[in-house]
């Protein structure tokens, strides 16, 4: 499967061979589940493509502390520097002073707070539609919308890009899954023209690509919708405060209106959540049939202060938006300069991927820029296709100049120690 969440392939190191797996006893036989596993372990090892984790200690912020040394994250996905904004963090304090920290119950039972449903109703005021549902993750939302929207009888028309969760949910879904090449709309026209009249259909795209930075043709996907009388599903998480003259994202830069709209509060608005928008009668029908969302425990109410805040920022200073546009400008002009090998798009966005092929060499490159002190993602299969490793770059408007710049010179220096033999 191709497609993945970004966050699932950040680890820059694989763990060391030596790292047995944990055993029912000395000298005892190994149970039938960790003899299933453990081959396949080794298995991802041999290949480059075993995952780990590396630990912050204090601030998710531009500058790191990872596995105990200093670096500069660019690999986050903070988009406006708002994850460590003293003013969301002070939100999400008084939010705890007033009411504590858990919500005791899904949103249907008890967990329900004001300040969920203050956030749902200043989002939905932000992004131009009529009603918002708060999910726990981006995940949860795009699971449950699919899964609730969709069934068997039903079609699903999607990029091959997509998202992780947008796949797994529209396979969840038991609809037919018609799989399309990137960004081929002649492909999406071909497979709504062949459609039966008494069948629903949904297109499924992301706004902004995660591991590649373009951006949907969501003009042309909406046309083609209505034409054939199909639904628009976008999923917008990296186009939410990055994009648009207000930074309402891809849909306001393309002035697409999608039949459904799903967004998520750990990009650019720095928290955690998924957020879905559309309709009345879309955000009631969620409410009845969406399980990902009836049957989890509501998010904090903290974390949806803290999302107020983040939305507040972002309504009142595009600054911040700006400056980040400029520091990934600063970012392509150096890659240009320097000869490195980026993708030319009409529009640029802060996810910027240097393009490796190999697995075990995008991992060493990862690795020699964490030696240096800065920490970019190694990206490999399944989160993205066989044979497009890539360093995936992400720019934030916590960036300064001088530290994109440092970065486009180790990278240059590093793919130049680390050239293929």
């Amino acid at each position: 499967m191709v497609g993945g969440a970004e966050e699932s392939d950040c680890a820059p190191s694989p763990a060391p061979a030596g790292h047995p797996l944990p055993q029912a006893g000395e000298g005892k036989k190994q149970s039938p589940l960790n003899a299933r596993l453990a081959p396949q372990l080794d298995s991802l090892r041999e290949r480059s493509l075993y995952r780990s984790r590396r630990t912050v200690s204090g601030h998710h912020a531009v500058q790191m502390v990872v596995d105990g040394k200093p670096c500069l994250n660019f690999c986050a996905n903070d988009y406006l520097g708002l994850a460590t904004d003293p003013r969301v963090a002070e939100a999400a304090k008084r939010a705890i002073s007033n009411g504590g920290v858990g919500s005791t119950g899904s949103a249907l039972i008890s967990g329900y707070d004001a300040e969920h449903r203050a956030f749902e109703e200043e989002y939905a005021d932000f992004i131009g539609r009529p009603r918002a549902l708060l999910f726990s993750t981006g995940t949860a939302a795009n699971m449950g919308v699919l899964k609730a929207l969709l069934g068997r009888g039903d079609v699903v028309i999607a990029d091959e890009l997509n998202h992780a969760s947008l796949i797994d949910g529209a396979r969840a879904s038991q609809a037919e899954y018609l799989r399309v090449p990137h960004a081929d709309l002649a492909g999406y026209e071909s497979a709504l023209a062949t459609l039966e009249p008494s069948r629903f259909a949904a297109v499924v795209t992301d706004g902004v690509f995660s591991m590649d930075g373009d951006i949907a043709d969501l003009p042309s996907l909406a046309r083609l919708t209505r034409a054939a009388g199909a639904a628009l599903i976008v999923d917008d998480v990296h186009g939410l405060g990055v994009l648009g003259e207000r930074g309402r994202g891809s849909i306001e830069l393309l002035d697409t209106e999608p039949d459904v709209l799903i967004n998520g509060l750990g990009k650019a608005l720095g928290c955690a959540g998924g957020i879905v928008a559309g309709s009345e009668t879309l955000i009631e029908f969620l409410i009845q049939r969406a399980r990902s969302w009836i049957f989890s425990t509501a998010p904090p109410p903290a974390i949806a202060a803290a999302a107020r805040e983040s939305l507040r920022i972002l309504r009142t200073e595009p600054e911040r938006r700006a400056k980040l546009l400029a520091n990934v400008h600063r970012f392509i002009a150096g890659a240009r300069e320097r000869g490195l090998a980026i993708p030319e798009r009409p529009v640029a966005t802060p996810i910027q991927p240097v393009m490796v092929g190999d697995d075990a060499r995008v991992m060493a490159l990862s690795n020699e820029l964490m030696r240096r002190g800065f920490w970019v993602a190694g990206i490999r299969p399944p989160t993205v296709p066989r044979g497009t490793a890539r360093l995936r770059i992400t720019l934030s408007a916590a960036h300064e100049f001088g530290q994109i710049d440092a970065l486009l010179d180790a990278l240059h220096d590093s793919l130049a120690v680390l050239a293929p033999a």
